[in-house]
């Protein structure tokens, strides 16, 4: 099993970052991609050579890919909106309700697997870590998208005493292409919907 301060750090590493997002704050793409990805990173090391049997295994990519997909559905049900001209995040209740799922399914799956093969649930166990890793990183890939597309500006990180925030040129190209992208589909959506207007028209005019 993880051990008991792992297990305490991570629990109050998850209950902050829900506390915070409950309230609401700035969107900061380092603190959505890398400190999950470094999570992962130090999760999947801690688990080599504990996965020795296929059914392990099955049950470990099992659980991850469960945290990609409630990741996912949780980054789609965060609220965003612009505040002091930058994306402004908040959770819902279906985020807390995803939250409470996730954990639900972790646990779930260390039980059944126990009670499956005793000897293979220690290696599962310990990958808490990796699993809500990858889920919180899948998380903050979707609110990123969703704030770039809309147009809201995204800082890489929050400045330190007073300092500006700081941006990122690549999250900036990203947003351009996606809002250019965005603007010729709208364009080329009304271009279609006035030509099927003015079709009818054109047949009526014909003798």
């Amino acid at each position: 099993m993880s051990g008991p301060v792992e297990v305490v750090l991570i629990v109050a590493a998850v209950g902050y970052l829900m506390v915070r997002r409950m309230i609401g704050e700035p969107a900061q793409a380092k603190q959505m991609l890398i400190l999950p990805a470094v999570l992962s990173v130090v999760g999947l090391s801690t688990l080599s050579g504990e996965v020795k049997t296929p059914a392990s295994l099955v049950f470990l990519v099992g659980t991850a890919a469960i945290s990609i997909v409630l990741g996912v559905l949780r980054g789609a049900s965060v609220r965003i909106s612009r505040r002091d001209g930058t994306a402004f995040v908040r959770y819902t209740a279906l985020t807390v309700g995803l939250w409470v799922a996730n954990i639900v399914v972790k646990v779930g799956v260390n039980l059944a697997l126990d009670a499956f093969d005793p000897q293979d649930a220690g290696g599962v166990s310990n990958s808490l870590m990796l699993t809500l890793g990858v889920g919180i990183l899948a998380e903050g890939l979707v609110v990123l998208y969703r704030a770039l597309r809309a147009g809201h500006q995204v800082m890489w990180t929050q400045g330190k005493d007073g300092a500006p925030a700081q941006t990122s040129p690549l999250l900036d190209n990203i947003q351009r292409n996606l809002t250019g992208r965005a603007a010729q589909w709208d364009t080329r959506s009304q271009h279609d919907m006035s030509e099927r207007d003015t079709r009818p028209a054109r047949r009526n005019l014909v003798p």
